[in-house]
C-alpha cells in the first residue's frame, strides 16, 4: 500500500515539484499546507503515514508544527525540510522528536528514502548534517533553554511577520487583551522591548526566515 504523505511548504511552486517527484517515486499525496496551522489541522483530519514540512513556513513554523503534530496524529512521521544546517537547529529538532531532517539541497532520492525510513520508525539526518550535532544529541548535550511557552513561541513569530494584535488575536482564537499580555511576557522574558529586537530574535533563532 502506497504511503500517505502531507506536504507543507508556503511556496506553490515548490509543493507542486515535491508532489509531483514524490508521485513518481510512488507516494500518494493527501493533502497540502501552506503554513504550520494548516498542516497541523489536515493532520488530524487525514492523519498520513508521514508529514513533510518546511522549516520556515508563515503563522507557525515548522518545529512547532511537529510538535503539534505528533500529539494531535501520532502515528504520523514528521520530516523537516530546511535550508539549516547549523548544530542548534538539528539539536532542537532531534529533542522535539522529529523523525527525519532533511537538507533542501540534497536530491529527491534522499526525501523519498528519509519519508520510508521515517515512516517505519527510525530517524534519518541528511549526510551533510554536522556529525558534531549528532554527538551531542547522543551525548545528551543541554541545548539552552527556551524561556517561551510554544504558544508564546507562536505569538513571538505572528509578531515578527509583522501581525497586528487583532490578527494575532484572531489567527489563534484569543481576545486581543489576552494577545497583548501574550506580547508583553514575550518582552519581559527575553529583554526586548521593541518590535525590531523581536524579528532579530525571531531571525536567530530561525522562526522566521531573514
Amino acid at each position: 500500500m502506497s504511503l500517505k504523505i502531507l506536504l507543507a511548504d508556503d511556496h506553490v511552486v515548490v509543493r507542486q515539484g515535491l508532489r509531483a517527484l514524490l508521485e513518481q517515486a510512488g507516494l500518494t499525496i493527501v493533502g497540502e499546507a501552506s503554513d504550520g496551522h494548516e498542516a497541523v489541522q489536515l493532520a488530524r483530519e487525514l492523519r498520513p503515514n508521514a508529514a513533510v514540512l518546511d522549516l520556515a513556513m508563515p503563522r507557525l513554523n515548522g518545529l512547532d508544527a511537529a510538535r503539534e503534530i505528533m500529539q494531535a496524529s501520532p502515528r504520523t512521521a514528521t520530516i523537516l525540510l530546511t535550508l539549516y544546517t547549523e548544530d542548534h537547529h538539528v539539536l532542537a529538532a532531534l529533542r522535539a522528536g522529529v523523525s527525519a531532517y532533511v537538507v533542501k539541497t540534497q536530491a529527491v532520492d534522499e526525501l523519498v528514502h528519509a519519508i520510508k525510513e521515517a515512516s517505519r520508525g527510525a530517524v534519518y539526518l541528511s549526510p551533510s548534517v554536522s556529525r558534531a550535532a549528532v554527538q551531542a544529541y547522543l551525548d545528551k548535550a543541554e541545548l539552552p533553554k527556551d524561556p517561551l511557552t510554544a504558544r508564546e513561541r507562536e505569538v513571538l513569530q505572528l509578531v515578527a511577520e509583522g501581525k497586528t494584535t487583532k490578527e494575532i488575536a484572531d489567527i489563534l482564537s484569543v481576545s486581543p487583551k489576552t494577545a497583548e499580555s501574550h506580547r508583553g511576557r514575550i518582552m519581559e522574558k527575553l529583554g526586548i522591548h521593541n518590535t525590531a529586537g523581536l524579528v532579530r530574535y525571531s531571525i536567530r533563532h530561525g522562526l522566521i526566515e531573514p
